[in-house]
């Protein structure tokens, strides 16, 4: 089964992590508006794409527990496999106080090899190469981008909107934040991507941070139209809970009135959420209707792990597996059958 999956950050990481435990054949496309950290200054001194989320994408394919087990290298008693190992050195950061303090070793390699290739996606497979990594990671767009936002709640008048620009403003405003856009507004779509959702047989749509990880990868209007275009099953998952700052007060509703405000032609067959953040009666019902906006079913399941807001990576795989052989079409409900 052919699988893209598109997010960014740790919302990415967790899905890449479950769609492994369903085929080797995963590609991610991530976002590239991270302004902050590492990402920010080396976009800054060197004009690169922002590499963290790249890196991390990077490291779930190589690390997630199903292609270790399928490799002659997995774990053995004496230590973790070569792909655990280098999937922890990517993600290690340096320490100190000096001009490498903070940044991630993978941060670094993709940025050179970008430089030397002259092409992030050539450096990204190059990785993908060199560590004999299953699947592939693709930039949403090869170029930098950024977020700008209307916020309210900023003034003294709630009325009033203010516009800020950033990610990291976005993601941790003491606002509200209304919309969302990316600048350029008409930014250019990395045609590997493309290619790659028109021929996937799943398309996997969040979790993450709703503005600045999930919305980007439908203000590409390229990659919306690819997602219209795609035969593959597209499926939504929610986040379980709202994010401070992001989305503060949220309701699973709003999170799909939000995204539908955003691309009101987006169309996905399959909505997911977590049927504890939802429980059934006069709000699963409301989101039943949401899902309509979209064309889709809505499905409700067991998916977080306990205790926590995050996504079990083998509940997603599972339920997304009982999806695509049809096992919870009996669970699923249209709003006309509600």
């Amino acid at each position: 089964m052919r699988i893209v999956a598109l997010g960014g950050g740790h919302g990415l990481y967790a899905t890449l992590t479950a769609m492994r435990y369903l085929s080797p054949d995963v590609t991610a496309v991530v976002t590239v508006a991270d302004d902050g950290g590492s990402s920010g200054r080396l976009r800054a001194e060197l004009g690169v794409i922002p590499p963290g989320d790249l890196r991390m994408a990077l490291s779930a394919l190589m690390s997630a527990p199903a292609a270790l087990a399928a490799r002659s290298d997995g774990p053995t008693p004496h230590g973790p496999s070569a792909h655990e190992l280098w999937a922890s050195i990517f993600q290690h950061r340096f320490g100190g106080r000096g001009a490498l303090a903070g940044h991630p070793i993978g941060n670094l390699l993709l940025a050179g090899l970008t430089e030397v290739t002259g092409d992030p996606v050539a450096a990204l497979d190059e990785l993908v190469a060199v560590f004999d990594i299953d699947g592939r990671v693709l930039p949403m767009s090869a170029v930098p981008l950024d977020i700008e936002a209307d916020v309210s709640g900023l003034e003294s008048d709630p009325r009033i909107s203010r516009c800020i620009r950033g990610q990291v403003a976005v993601a941790t405003t003491p606002g509200k934040v209304r919309r969302v856009r990316l600048l350029p507004n008409d930014p250019p779509a990395t045609p590997e991507a493309l290619q790659a959702i028109r021929s996937a047989d799943l398309v996997v749509l969040g979790p993450g941070s709703w503005f600045s990880s999930v919305i980007p990868h439908v203000l590409v209007p390229e990659q919306l139209a690819a997602l219209r275009e795609t035969n593959g099953r597209r499926v939504l998952f929610v986040n379980l809970a709202p994010e401070p700052g992001e989305t503060t007060g949220f309701s699973v509703e709003r999170h799909l009135h939000v995204l539908h405000a955003h691309a009101d032609v987006l169309r996905v067959d399959d909505i997911v959420v977590d049927a504890a953040s939802v429980p059934a009666g006069r709000e699963r019902d409301h989101l039943i209707r949401a899902a309509e906006l979209f064309g889709a079913r809505l499905h409700a399941g067991d998916l977080a792990i306990p205790g926590r807001h995050v996504h079990d990576p083998e509940k997603v795989a599972t339920l997304v597996k009982q999806l695509c052989e049809g096992e919870l079409s009996r669970y699923a409900v249209r709003a006309q059958e509600s």
